[in-house]
């Protein structure tokens, strides 16, 4: 079935904190440690869009099946055109489309926000995801070897970028 995508409610905080602490505890999509309670998935969720920011939810069967977000790439005034974004699927709805979804929905928000670039951080052994982002037309602009730690080993961080002025097959 294909996910409904749509604006985060308040409400949706419940069903993206699975998630999240999913990625945190047992993937290498997110290079922290550090599990969410409600409160604290409510206050991001309200951050992010009281700065303007947009957060995505795909529903599928009544339930959050997964949430996507972008955001400043850098404080700096400079960077304002660029956002950074982020995306995390149920683990059980891997491999549905439900990434993709998300992914095409965040890139067509950052273009009607005029922004012109969107940078992906993937952890490098993330095959799954920089397989998808190639897909929707990111290329490889830079490799950081063992930026992060996390599950007792050291992380290599991959950045993907897309210019935001070139046609993306969803």
């Amino acid at each position: 079935m294909t996910p409904i995508i749509r604006d985060a409610l308040a409400a949706d905080a419940a069903g993206i904190l699975p998630i999240f602490n999913h990625a945190v505890r047992e993937t290498t999509a997110i290079f922290d440690t550090r599990v969410s309670d409600l409160t604290g998935r409510e206050a991001w969720l309200a951050r992010r869009q009281s700065d303007g920011f947009p957060v995505l939810v795909a529903e599928s069967d009544g339930a959050i099946a997964g949430f996507a977000s972008f955001g400043e790439f850098r404080a700096w005034n400079g960077y304002r055109s660029t956002v950074e974004h982020s995306i995390y699927v149920d683990p059980a709805r891997h491999r549905e489309g439900i990434g993709r979804a998300l992914l095409a929905a965040l890139i067509e928000r950052a273009r009607l926000a005029a922004k012109h670039a969107m940078v992906a951080g993937i952890a490098a052994d993330n095959d799954g995801s920089i397989a998808l982002h190639r897909a929707m037309g990111f290329r490889e602009v830079g490799r950081m070897p063992q930026v992060a730690e996390k599950f007792g080993r050291w992380l290599d961080l991959v950045f993907l970028q897309l210019l935001l002025g070139e046609s993306v097959t969803p």
